[in-house]
């Protein structure tokens, strides 16, 4: 069965870091684009950070220069790094990724499950 299982959530003081990984398992052949989303209760879900197949990221403004996305295509794994934490970060995150699922470049979306990140003040 092929999924995306995300990891690193939790609860931190403001200004503090976490670092939330998503790792692809099943019978895929590589990661093509990802991107890691967040959902605040009572808002919708925000695209925060993308990084294309040749590792080029981009970030929503509210967490340039704090959040880091990256990637080890040998471990089939994407990771947000989150640093200098502020509470309006506080949200469900979600890992979301175009994985490669059959040779000649067959690719689908996948949806991780989502973990629970908490700044306190």
């Amino acid at each position: 069965q092929v999924q995306l299982v995300e990891s690193g959530g939790g609860l931190v003081q403001a200004g503090g870091s976490l670092r939330l990984s998503c790792a692809a398992s099943g019978r895929i052949f590589g990661i093509n684009a990802a991107g890691w989303y967040r959902q605040a209760p009572g808002k919708q879900r925000e695209l925060v950070a993308h990084i294309s197949r040749d590792g080029i990221s981009n970030y929503v403004d509210s967490v340039k220069g704090r959040f880091t996305i990256s990637r080890d295509n040998a471990k089939n794994t994407v990771y947000l790094q989150m640093n200098s934490l502020k509470p309006e970060d506080t949200a469900v995150y979600y890992c979301n990724a175009d994985l490669q699922i059959g040779p000649l470049g067959k690719a689908d979306n996948y949806w991780g499950q989502g973990t629970q990140v908490t700044v306190s003040s």
